[in-house]
């Protein structure tokens, strides 16, 4: 799974069977605020969700950004992988 991102969009993006799965943030300061997770539901249940969020903390860590997860998917990732609760935005 290539897990795309498109920085002019705010957004990882996977494209699966001509179909687009994204999770999708906006930058406030050095704070990653993830607002939206979608997959098409003919994707979903494929780990594709997983992967854009996974690839988003990923980047979040990687540029020293803090993650504020607006997406309950996003929260809900992060509560079980705790190594990723270090990320959180205070």
């Amino acid at each position: 799974m290539n897990v795309v991102h498109h920085a002019a969009a705010s957004r990882f993006e996977v494209e699966l069977d001509g179909e687009l799965a994204v999770c999708s943030y906006r930058l406030q300061g050095d704070t990653m605020v993830v607002v939206h997770t979608e997959v098409p539901p003919r994707q979903q249940g494929r780990g594709v969700a997983a992967a854009l969020v996974a690839a988003a903390l990923a980047h979040a860590r990687a540029h020293g950004l803090r993650v504020r997860p607006r997406c309950s998917y996003v929260a809900v990732y992060m509560r079980r992988h705790p190594e990723t609760l270090d990320l959180l935005a205070p």
